[in-house]
């Protein structure tokens, strides 16, 4: 059963996508491909990814998204096994889009001085691709739990690559205080897991749009999650 524990508001399905400004899609969305198979797959999975905005993933079917891309359903199956393929090639083409943004934005507010510079700058960026993207908003916070397994260990992976962002904001924290130890790669992913959980329950109660307001409470609440981690346990080995 799909969960609707955070349903960011999107009004229908509109041309293009967050999934088709990849570099890897974009070209070819504008008829720049090396061959006609390249051209229909960025088509394809731009489509899924708006199909599935639309729809939910479990009510989203093949031919909604052969329709939208305007290719056939063989032409589908002669490049995707199936359904759960292609929306998790999506979604990494869209995650892949997200991730390059935030750390455009962490080194934008990066500040010498101040640790938080960077983390505030990479979620600004975050909330704001989200608030301007809801139909990527809703494939990425609510979507692809509905799934399956393969999606779940998918979605667990982008977390981790998040929490890796976390830790580069972090390591000036560390310099500024030598007291602050090294936080694990599993409290780093515990951070940016409980991060995106507040996001779908903010977006849940208000809407993916109001994101931006709460930049700054986000913020504080990462910088006060790795902080309280790293003043404890003083006897480990800092790294």
């Amino acid at each position: 059963m799909r969960s609707t524990s955070c349903t960011p508001r999107v009004r229908g399905v509109e041309q293009g996508s967050l999934v088709g400004t990849h570099p890897d899609l974009e070209p070819l969305l504008g008829g720049a491909g090396p061959t006609v198979e390249d051209a229909q797959r960025a088509r394809i999975l731009d489509a899924i990814s708006r199909v599935v905005a639309e729809k939910g993933y479990a009510a989203a079917t093949v031919a909604d998204v052969v329709r939208a891309a305007r290719v056939s359903r063989g032409t589908f199956y002669g490049l995707f096994a199936a359904k759960e393929q292609c929306f998790l090639e999506a979604y990494a083409h869209g995650t892949d889009v997200l991730l390059a943004r935030v750390r455009e934005g962490a080194r934008a507010g990066a500040d010498s001085t101040d640790w938080r510079g960077a983390l505030r700058g990479g979620m600004t960026a975050y909330l704001g691709t989200l608030a301007h993207e809801p139909q990527f908003a809703r494939t990425y916070l609510l979507e692809i739990h509905a799934a399956g397994p393969a999606a779940q260990i998918a979605r667990d992976g982008v977390l981790r690559r998040f929490a890796t962002e976390y830790q580069r904001a972090f390591r000036l924290a560390r310099k500024l205080d030598p007291s602050l130890r090294a936080l694990t790669a599993d409290e780093l992913f515990v951070v940016s897991a409980g991060l995106d959980q507040l996001i779908c329950a903010r977006v849940h109660a208000e809407g993916v749009e109001r994101l931006p307001g709460h930049t700054e409470s986000f913020v504080r609440t990462a910088a006060a999650l790795m902080e309280g981690a790293a003043s404890t346990d003083p006897a480990s080995r800092r790294a």
